[in-house]
């Protein structure tokens, strides 16, 4: 009737659950540091720019580190190319996350806009004459309009073609065929050559306002060739109708010079802005995050690097090529998604996913737990066994060792029910089976006092049967 055999193996299988428990534990808890870790860490963009040098690397080499000084969700990691074509296509092929360029070049369909890095004026002028023994002769002053360019030379300042496709639109926009104006093209680093060149009746330039690079060209054509003579863009709202990426715009009087007066008044002209874009499959919570951090750190950047200060929002208002990122117009509307409107779908996928994961350790319990549950069976059978067994007792010694038998076992059955080994319903059935247990031995006790009574009164040998 010893029990310390099946006890002593309940107790090594409690041990070993215990541990996969632990185990299990330790697992689910790393995997969630590890999660929590990654989600933590700011994400990273690549942003290609170019070319070295340039005020736009400049300006997206300073916005990197102002990002990694004062960013925990987002950081910038700035790629080095030749040009903002170049920055394109890295951008179009994948390699890089954003790109820096003009709305006006060839870029990725699905290219959009998550800032203006700085609005571009078309300036056109052309020379009032040359100083000196030369002044009686008004080379380009005879060109007060676009019209008048036919025939003439235009040195266009920057070496890249989008300029010269920027003076042919406006030449065609005006009604100018573009064949026949000659044009020629001079770097950044070559104003005074171009000032020198006698042969340029007009000069374009494509700038901020505030641009050293167009104010130094003004200030060099003057010495050499005299007072400029402004050109205004006089179809600039058609042209930008019919080319979104262009806005018509207005040069005010005075801007590149106060006395003498230049422009002596404001004068019409288009723009095309130079963007910071995305591809259109950048996450909005990746693009709106970048948009935060941008104009949170842009007065730190223009403190470093004065061409920052032209960040703008994009318009939203109107449409326009690129057209805004979700990302970033979300921040402009307000209309960017809160945390539950973002997640709710993740948040009852999590509930189906638990209710799954519960499904499982529910049965990976019961299956852990099948010894338990064998031995629950054994230990039932057992107590229905002893019953059988009481009934035949012939002395109360016997019925307490069935008892003790039997106590052993309820301890042993407890214990599995507290370490959730036997379900309620086992524990049910083995109710009913110690209540029949308590029955027996309560009957087989009444029947044994009820020997032992009957023994006592019985009558002693008489002295006649003695003889």
């Amino acid at each position: 009737m010893s029990t310390s055999g099946p006890m002593e193996g309940s107790s090594d299988r409690r041990q070993r659950r215990l541990l996969i428990v632990l185990v299990l534990g330790f697992v689910v808890f790393g995997a969630a540091t590890a999660a929590l870790f990654y989600m933590l860490q700011p994400e990273t963009l690549r942003i290609a720019v170019g070319p070295s040098g340039s005020e736009d690397d400049q300006v997206v080499q300073v916005m990197s580190e102002a990002f990694e000084d004062e960013s925990r969700t987002v950081r910038i990691s700035p790629i080095t190319t030749a040009g903002a074509v170049e920055s394109l296509a890295f951008m179009g092929a994948g390699k890089a996350d954003l790109a820096v360029g003009r709305s006006d070049l060839a870029m990725p369909t699905d290219a959009q806009t998550l800032a203006v890095l700085r609005k571009n004026f078309v300036v056109l002028w052309s020379p009032s004459g040359r100083p000196g023994k030369d002044s009686k002769k008004k080379a380009g002053g005879r060109i007060g309009e676009i019209a008048d360019l036919v025939g003439h030379k235009v040195g266009i300042i920057g070496r890249t073609g989008a300029n010269v496709a920027l003076l042919q639109t406006i030449l065609e926009g005006s009604g100018v065929q573009p064949d026949k104006v000659a044009t020629a093209q001079f770097g950044t680093e070559e104003i005074e050559k171009l000032a020198q060149d006698t042969t340029l009746d007009a000069y374009l330039a494509v700038g901020p306002l505030d641009s050293k690079i167009t104010a130094a060209a003004i200030a060099a054509t003057s010495r050499s060739r005299g007072a400029p003579k402004f050109i205004p863009i006089d179809t600039s709202e058609a042209i930008a109708l019919r080319h979104p990426r262009y806005e018509a715009e207005e040069i005010p009087g005075s801007v590149f010079n106060a006395n003498p007066a230049w422009p002596e008044d404001k004068i019409d002209t288009i723009s095309v802005n130079h963007l910071i874009l995305a591809r259109k499959e950048l996450s909005e919570t990746k693009a709106a995050a970048f948009y935060r951090q941008l104009f949170a750190v842009r007065d730190t950047i223009t403190q470093r690097v004065a061409g920052a200060a032209h960040i703008t929002k994009p318009d939203t208002e109107k449409e326009a090529e690129p057209s805004v990122h979700r990302g970033a117009a979300a921040v402009i509307n307000g209309t960017e998604r809160t945390f539950l409107d973002k997640y709710s779908d993740y948040f009852w996928f999590a509930l189906l996913l638990l209710s799954g994961v519960g499904s499982v350790a529910a049965w990976l319990r019961r299956y852990l737990n099948r010894d338990e549950r064998n031995d629950n069976d054994s230990h039932r059978n057992r107590v229905l066994a002893v019953v059988s067994d009481v009934r035949k007792a012939r002395s109360e010694e016997e019925l307490l060792a069935f008892q003790r038998e039997v106590d052993a076992i309820i301890g042993e059955t407890l214990t599995g029910y507290d370490d959730g080994a036997i379900e309620q319903e086992d524990m049910t059935a083995f109710a009913l089976v110690l209540e029949l247990f308590d029955h027996a031995v309560a009957e087989r006790r009444v029947a044994l006092q009820s020997d032992s009574v009957d023994q006592a009164r019985a009558p002693g040998p008489t002295l006649a049967s003695r003889r």
